[in-house]
């Protein structure tokens, strides 16, 4: 049973770009990817919001979820969202192990 979080960070000014350009900057992004349980963690920037960017984040289940946010990570995300006085709206989503259904896959091109 995957976690998937859904992290919108908006600020002002380009400062969500910024927080994000400096997670990669100072390897914060590549010491998280690495950490045990982690799936995915992926920024993205919505082209019909240029002060929003959105972190995709999966977890491989509650319990890597829980060392993460009990990690060093967590106070450097801190400093960095205080830094660039970013907001956040989060979304969770937990996977579903059926699949697809085969009504879902006649929409699927792969």
């Amino acid at each position: 049973m995957a976690i998937t979080i859904n992290i919108y960070y908006s600020g002002k000014g380009g400062n969500a770009r910024k927080f994000a350009e400096e997670m990669f900057l100072t390897g914060v992004v590549s010491d998280i990817r690495a950490e045990e349980g982690n799936i995915r963690y992926e920024y993205y920037f919505p082209t019909d919001d240029k002060e929003t960017v959105l972190l995709v984040d999966s977890w491989k289940d509650q319990r890597s979820l829980d060392v993460h946010h009990g990690s060093p990570m967590m106070e450097k995300i801190a400093e960095l969202r205080e830094k660039y006085d970013l907001h956040m709206r989060v979304e969770r989503y937990v996977s579903d192990e059926t699949g697809s259904s085969a009504a879902d896959r006649i929409f699927l091109r792969e």
